[in-house]
């Protein structure tokens, strides 16, 4: 096809592509009878002689369009309707998009997101397990740098100094080379049960017969020793790791640990924790996910409303609940420090943003963002994940690197992004849209935990 013009067989499969296309899948038959008709007649319609006059004019016509246009079928120079091309196109993407959708973020019948419900652990627990020993080197924690529920975990560890305790395994968010969830292992930082390829791997070896059934979710807190998983809620794996005051090793200060879940502050980190949830944490994937404007409308409100509610709090004390940081500030900060950067435009959760409509919470958030360091988090590459995640060349190295891999220290603007994994449907193109950079919201700290002895409780 030089020049960009198309053959009459091209035009063929094209139409007959429309007109399969709509007599599967429309429920109004706007396509009728008639129509797929007229559609494979154009396509398949004689040449025209080069001595008519209306041949002459088509040709010219044709010449004048290649030179206009590059590229395509051109289907609305020949198509017999605008308004059967846009009604199938449109019900058939909108269809993929539900389908798909549906698949990954659950659905209510008011279109609505649902979030799964944890498949292994959410057992209330309080502390660290009692049949576990309180050793270093025996447990392992599997995270990723866009999970916001990996962000949390991660913030824990160092919080609580247990990184030298607990192994970290940092995975790459690549859904075309997972089995099953979207995290895979690279050679950089392995699987240190088995050498898996994927998270699925890790969950069929801790699994009875080996064949797990279920999600393969992140973070994951799994004993070594025993071949079995311990838990794959987050909320449970914060509160088992402020339990964790190992007896051979660890961070301890003065003699004590700290303490994330004081039992004097148990009930309002409770109630904070629960509307922190349901209103932030949840709410900016309740707007992103669902599929009702009504459904969308209110998870956007409630979003602003949690957020206007940490404001208020947080312009009368340092903390959530109060002088010292708990754990209703870790479960807050990973949606905080992703909400101008991310959520704001690809969930569609822009009306206000932290830098500029919530000053006390931009304040909180930089704060915590310090004590716990900034080694768990990559913004850039978080951005780059959720919109077009995506494999990139690493001059330095000379070898091909994930995003989400890239250390904190910046990923490469100019490194091309070509769109082609990106595991969530609301970005189709896969073009990463321009945000904020670390630098503009002031989310650039060191990457080893600010050491501040009155921020915590300690035990």
């Amino acid at each position: 096809m030089p020049g960009g013009a198309f053959s009459r067989a091209d035009m063929t499969v094209a139409a007959l592509g429309l007109a399969v296309a709509g007599l599967v899948v429309h429920p109004h038959g706007v396509l009728t009878n008639h129509a797929v008709r007229r559609l494979v007649d154009i396509a398949l319609r004689p040449d025209r002689r080069a001595g008519t006059n209306r041949g002459a004019t088509l040709r010219a016509g044709s010449a004048r369009c290649a030179e206009s246009s590059q590229g395509g079928l051109r289907i609305l120079e020949w198509i017999p309707s605008q308004q059967l091309l846009v009604g199938t196109a449109r019900f058939v993407w909108n269809s993929l998009w539900y389908v798909m959708l549906s698949e990954l973020a659950p659905q209510s019948p008011e279109g609505a997101y649902v979030r799964p419900a944890p498949q292994l652990g959410s057992t209330a627990v309080i502390g660290w397990p009692a049949s576990l020993p309180a050793v270093s080197g025996r447990y392992q924690v599997y995270l990723g740098n866009a999970c916001p529920w990996c962000h949390r975990v991660g913030a824990t560890l160092a919080l609580r100094g247990l990184t030298c305790a607990v192994g970290v395994t940092r995975m790459a968010d690549d859904p075309e080379r997972a089995s099953r969830g979207g995290w895979a292992f690279e050679a950089s930082d392995p699987d240190p049960l088995c050498g898996a390829a994927d998270l699925r791997q890790v969950y069929d070896r801790c699994t009875e017969g080996g064949a797990y059934r279920g999600r393969c979710t992140a973070p994951l807190l799994v004993d070594l020793q025993a071949c079995t998983i311990i838990s794959n809620e987050s909320g449970d794996i914060v509160r088992m790791l402020n339990g964790l005051d190992v007896t051979d090793g660890g961070a301890a200060e003065g003699g004590g640990w700290v303490d994330l879940y004081p039992a004097a502050l148990r009930a309002e980190i409770d109630e904070t924790c629960g509307w922190v949830y349901k209103q932030i944490n949840n709410g900016v994937y309740r707007a992103g996910f669902c599929t009702s404007q009504p459904a969308y409308e209110a998870a956007e409100a409630d979003v602003h409303k949690g957020l206007r509610r940490a404001d208020g709090l947080l312009a009368s004390r340092r903390f959530l609940c109060g002088p010292t940081l708990t754990e209703a500030d870790v479960r807050m900060l990973p949606t905080a420090v992703r909400f101008d950067g991310v959520y704001a435009s690809l969930f569609r959760c822009g009306r206000r943003q932290i830098r500029s409509d919530y000053p006390h919470v931009n304040r909180w958030m930089k704060e915590v963002l310090e004590l716990t360091g900034g080694g768990w988090f990559d913004l850039e590459a978080a951005r780059g994940s959720y919109c077009a995640r995506a494999a990139t060349h690493t001059p330095a190295a000379g070898r091909w690197c994930p995003l989400s891999l890239w250390p904190p220290s910046r990923v490469p603007h100019s490194l091309p992004l070509p769109a082609d994994r990106n595991l969530f449907p609301l970005n189709p193109g896969g073009i990463v849209p321009g945000g904020p950079s670390s630098e503009e919201l002031g989310l650039v700290v060191g990457d080893e935990p600010l050491h501040d002895q009155a921020a915590f409780t300690w035990r």
